[in-house]
């Protein structure tokens, strides 16, 4: 069943634009959904011209798994897994559809997370508040909009978030790239972990997940002022 897309406005990151050409391709591919069978000439000719599209949402999803489980074979097995299990119901939509993969994507990482180290997406039993630089997991708390997050992720700085990423440990690592990166919801982010993250993660609770996030963006807000100051 599709789930319904929750409130953007609880994300961290703005809704992304398409990119161009995305509902052509969204249409080609929902006119191969019609119950009906296809010869591999039918398939070819309805995604000729496709390679492009197709090679920038392998990379857009390559990306986000790499943030979640490292570069490598672990990384591109997600890719495949999320194209395989993505909702192919929403591919009319190609908002819904890129959420649905990201989706599969990050169903397959925890999976993946949980099998390399059984326990560790449970959910701390001594979870308290604790006293950062910000009140709020939002980016204008941390002084930065989701368009600016945007920009790190793709721009000159994007190698420092990813080993700024690499260094934090792994709930506020998978946290935070489910918040900033999937743009998911904390209430969608904790039924995700509650429910794929292994027996001993079935507690996580919005506040548990605004919580992690806080502290991560505090983080990532302090990593960026030390690297304004140097240069």
């Amino acid at each position: 069943m599709t789930q319904k897309p929750e409130s953007p406005s609880e994300s961290l990151i703005p809704v992304q634009s398409v990119p161009a050409g995305a509902h052509d391709f969204s249409e080609r591919v929902s006119g191969l959904l019609d119950g009906q069978p296809k010869d591999e000439a039918t398939v070819g000719k309805a995604l000729d011209g496709m390679d492009g599209m197709l090679d920038l949402i392998a990379a857009g999803l390559y990306s986000l798994a790499s943030m979640l489980v490292g570069e490598g074979e672990d990384s591109v097995r997600l890719v495949e897994t999320a194209v395989a299990n993505a909702e192919v119901s929403v591919c009319h939509n190609p908002v819904e559809a890129r959420q649905s993969s990201r989706r599969a994507l990050c169903i397959a990482a925890l999976d993946t997370i949980a099998q390399r180290d059984p326990g560790c997406l449970a959910l701390p039993e001594d979870l308290k508040a604790a006293a950062t630089c910000i009140d709020d997991d939002d980016l204008d708390a941390a002084g930065e909009s989701g368009q600016e997050l945007l920009r790190m992720l793709d721009g000159p700085d994007r190698d420092r978030v990813k080993k700024w990423l690499a260094s934090l440990a792994t709930i506020p690592r998978t946290i935070f790239v489910f918040r900033a990166v999937a743009g998911f919801t904390p209430a969608e982010t904790a039924r995700l972990l509650a429910e794929h993250g292994g027996p001993q993660a079935a507690g996580w609770t919005e506040w548990a997940v605004r919580e992690f996030c806080r502290q991560a963006l505090c983080s990532l807000a302090s990593q960026l002022i030390q690297a304004s100051a140097v240069r």
